[in-house]
C-alpha cells in the first residue's frame, strides 16, 4: 500500500486553485475521492457521518471529484454544472475537482477500479496516509479512525 498521498492540483467551486494535500495545514485531512457522478450519495453519506461526529471541526474534510483530463471548455462546463448544484459556500470550499490521468492517479494509490469512492486520512505534516477505506464512511469507521 502507498504510504504518502500524492500531491494533486485542482480547483474548488469558488474557482480557487488548491494543491491537495499540500495546501491544507494545521490539522490532518480527510480526502474523499469520487470517480463517478453516481458516487455523490455515497459522498453525502460520508459527510453526514463525519459531521455527526464533529470530524469536520478537528480535520480538514474534502470531497475530491476525480475526472479524466479533458478540454478547457469541458472542464469549465462541468465546473459550472457543479457550482450550480452546490450553493452552500462550505460545500463549494471543500469540493476540489481534479482533472488528471485517472488511471495513473488510481495506480499511485492502489485503487483497483472506480466502482465506489475511496477515502483517506492524511497527516498534514508528512502527507502520510494514516487510514484509508472504500465505500461510504460509516459510524464504525469514524469510531475506529477518529476516536480521541
Amino acid at each position: 500500500m502507498p504510504t504518502v498521498f500524492p500531491s494533486v492540483t485542482g480547483r474548488n467551486l469558488h474557482k480557487e486553485t488548491k494543491i491537495v494535500p499540500d495546501d491544507f495545514t494545521g490539522k490532518n485531512l480527510v480526502v474523499i475521492t469520487a470517480f463517478q457522478q453516481w458516487h455523490q450519495p455515497l459522498v453525502n453519506q460520508s459527510m453526514a457521518a463525519l459531521q455527526a461526529a464533529g470530524v469536520d471541526h478537528s480535520h480538514h474534510v474534502l470531497e475530491m471529484p476525480v475526472i479524466r483530463t479533458s478540454s478547457k471548455f469541458r472542464q469549465m462546463r462541468l465546473d459550472g454544472i457543479m457550482r450550480a448544484a452546490f450553493k452552500d459556500p462550505i460545500i463549494r470550499s471543500r469540493t476540489i475537482t481534479v482533472y488528471l490521468d485517472k488511471d495513473m492517479f488510481r495506480r499511485s494509490l492502489e485503487i483497483p477500479n472506480e466502482d465506489t469512492l475511496h477515502w483517506f486520512v492524511v497527516d498534514h505534516e508528512t502527507k502520510a496516509i494514516l487510514e484509508r477505506g472504500e465505500g461510504p464512511i460509516t459510524a464504525d469507521d469514524v469510531s475506529r479512525c477518529f476516536a480521541d
